[in-house]
């Protein structure tokens, strides 16, 4: 028991200095009045997709808005006691790289509320929905586009935005676990398909009132070479922690790579938490050079996408699972109308590894399928939420899965996988 607490308090202190560098680093880019007046901004913005935080309140905000949101998030699990294993590193991280591009204070709050409201209606610990309710924040924008984007006066609107905020919160622990029957655990980003689905009620509603919801494009540059800097120290702090902790080797990471990723997969569980940290940093380091590669910047939008292929290295991505549906993505975008090198089409492609599981379970070739198939959803998908749902690639990623998984399992003759594959996902938490 002394052991696990130990290993408990060392992944929360190496979560702490994850975030505290993103703080730390904010100074560098920004003055602590540029910055003050940044978080101004950022906190009165409608935030819908593509919000990027780098654009309108500058660098050095958008990186404090980003550390803080990641360690007051920290505090919620410790204060818990949420032991930190892969979906804990999953929704932390992930929650850092969307408070790049749409997360902040105002829009997260209410919701967190609504899913506490939630576990006290059902007797039930708040740290059995707490993980839940930080991905959930996710539909932060309808939030702040109530309150902010409707020319509402500003009193009513934000009372209608927490109001929804709240509702959000309450109603999405229940759905979450419904919407896993409908992708069977193939889709990473659960929540993001529990989100849409909600988010395309509340656009609904809005619409039908004459009160429209757009997407944005909203998307700094200029700051690649700052950026690249900032992102390669961070994996290589990352990578030399996950060596430290495995004894200075790279063994174990073949075994690693090979776990199908389907959720629920705790890498922290099943392979160590130093191992967990090395593929961290690669996965990091794969998806950062692709971006650079490809010619796009990097804004808010890349570097959130970025941190969430990290993020959930700890909870399925490998590059075993998730290269081959980046390849089936990234012809999807040569091919199609839209801009290979766009932030659009590469976030699509980044984010497209939602269903790496689909390639741990079936194969390389249905994953680059996915993969495909991904960015022709995912392009398209945004209107019926009014980019109030951050994790729109998890929107397109449910039903990229559930339409293709039943026809991989009725067509898959591989020996001993039917039964293997037919199990229920794990649905706890």
């Amino acid at each position: 028991m002394a052991i696990h607490t130990r290993r408990t308090q060392g992944s929360y202190a190496h979560m702490a200095m994850f975030f505290s560098f993103l703080v730390i680093a904010s100074f560098f880019f920004g003055s602590p009045a540029q910055i003050a007046a940044g978080m101004q901004r950022i906190l009165f913005s409608p935030s819908n997709l593509l919000t990027d935080y780098m654009e309108i309140a500058g660098v050095g905000a958008a990186l404090f808005n980003s550390g803080t949101i990641g360690l007051l998030s920290l505090l919620f699990l410790r204060i818990t006691d949420v032991k930190m294993d892969g979906a804990a590193i999953a929704s932390l991280v992930t929650m850092c790289g969307f408070a790049l591009f749409g997360k902040n204070l105002f829009n997260s709050i209410p919701i967190m509320l609504g899913a506490l409201l939630y576990a006290r209606v059902q007797v039930i610990p708040f740290r059995d929905v707490v993980i839940t309710s930080l991905f959930a924040t996710s539909l932060g924008p309808l939030v702040s586009e109530l309150s902010f984007g409707l020319g509402l006066p500003r009193t009513i609107g934000i009372l209608a935005g927490y109001a929804a905020g709240v509702m959000v919160g309450f109603v999405v622990v229940p759905l979450s676990k419904a919407c896993m029957n409908f992708h069977h655990g193939y889709n990473l980003y659960n929540i993001g398909f529990t989100a849409g689905l909600i988010g395309m009620f509340a656009a609904g509603i809005l619409r039908m009132f004459d009160l429209q919801v757009e997407t944005v494009l909203i998307l700094s540059c200029g700051n690649d070479v700052t950026l690249s800097f900032f992102l390669l120290s961070l994996f290589m702090i990352l990578l030399l922690s996950g060596l430290r902790q495995n004894k200075w080797s790279f063994h174990g990471y073949w075994k690693l790579m090979t776990y199908s990723g389907r959720l629920r997969t705790d890498f922290v569980k099943k392979c160590g938490y130093g191992l967990t940290l090395i593929n961290v940093a690669i996965m990091g380091m794969i998806a950062w050079l692709y971006v650079v590669t490809i010619g796009c910047s990097l804004n808010g939008p890349t570097v959130g996408a970025i941190f969430t292929v990290m993020g959930f290295s700890a909870f399925g991505n490998h590059p075993r699972n998730t290269v081959p549906v980046f390849l089936g993505a990234f012809l999807a975008c040569v091919v199609n109308i839209h801009e290979p090198y766009g932030t659009v089409s590469v976030i699509s492609i980044l984010f497209g590894s939602t269903l790496a599981p689909i390639a741990g379970y079936f194969g390389a070739l249905p994953g680059f399928f996915a993969g495909f198939a991904h960015v022709s959803m995912s392009l398209n998908i945004g209107y019926l939420h009014g980019g109030m749902n951050l994790y729109n690639n998890g929107f397109s990623g449910g039903f990229i899965a559930a339409a293709l998984v039943p026809l991989l399992l009725a067509f898959d003759v591989r020996k001993g996988k039917r039964l293997q594959l037919r199990e229920k996902p794990d649905k706890t938490k």
